[in-house]
């Protein structure tokens, strides 16, 4: 079993995405071969007028996603924490979709069951969306490298308040 510090997922770095949204048409094309950001398992969100966040699924600990489905339609692969979906259970109710603090899980636009990001198991070279970002501005990373980088960036802010109380 891996444990939750040593699950991968995609994050995106704010101060270099762009908002160009190659990552939702790479997914989807990958995904459904199609170019059509609504069938993406990867959303760019626009947090203000110059920033962009990408969003995919983070591979929670106890995955609220999972909890939520009331048709057990959403287990999670103990192995990778991947959110794996029974299509047949899934009734498109979206009980799921509201659990997610990420807001990673997405209505599929045409089969009405949900789809979420599984790093791209079955490309060789792994994420699609990594791999064609022109900014390099997504990463595959860990809650743990994830926090570290969050702790470097607060640190930073305190000496340039600090520097400038000066």
């Amino acid at each position: 079993m891996v444990k939750i510090h040593e699950r991968k997922f995609v994050s995106a770095d704010p101060e270099k995405c762009v908002g160009c949204q190659i990552c939702e048409y790479i997914c989807s094309w990958t995904k459904e071969k199609g170019f059509n950001p609504l069938k993406s398992r990867i959303r760019v969100v626009r947090v203000n007028q110059l920033a962009n966040m990408a969003v995919t699924c983070r591979r929670c600990e106890d995955p609220p996603c999972v909890a939520a489905c009331p048709r057990d339609a959403l287990t999670q692969s103990e192995e990778t924490g991947t959110i794996i979906l029974d299509v047949d259970k899934c009734n498109g109710c979206g009980w799921c979709i509201e659990a997610c603090d990420y807001g990673a899980i997405m209505l599929h636009p045409e089969t009405k069951v949900v789809h979420v990001c599984d790093l791209c198991k079955d490309e060789a070279d792994g994420p699609q969306c990594i791999k064609w970002c022109p900014e390099e501005a997504l990463t595959l990373v860990t809650s743990d490298v994830l926090a570290q980088k969050a702790r470097i960036s607060a640190v930073k802010k305190l000496f340039q308040e600090a520097k400038k109380k000066k």
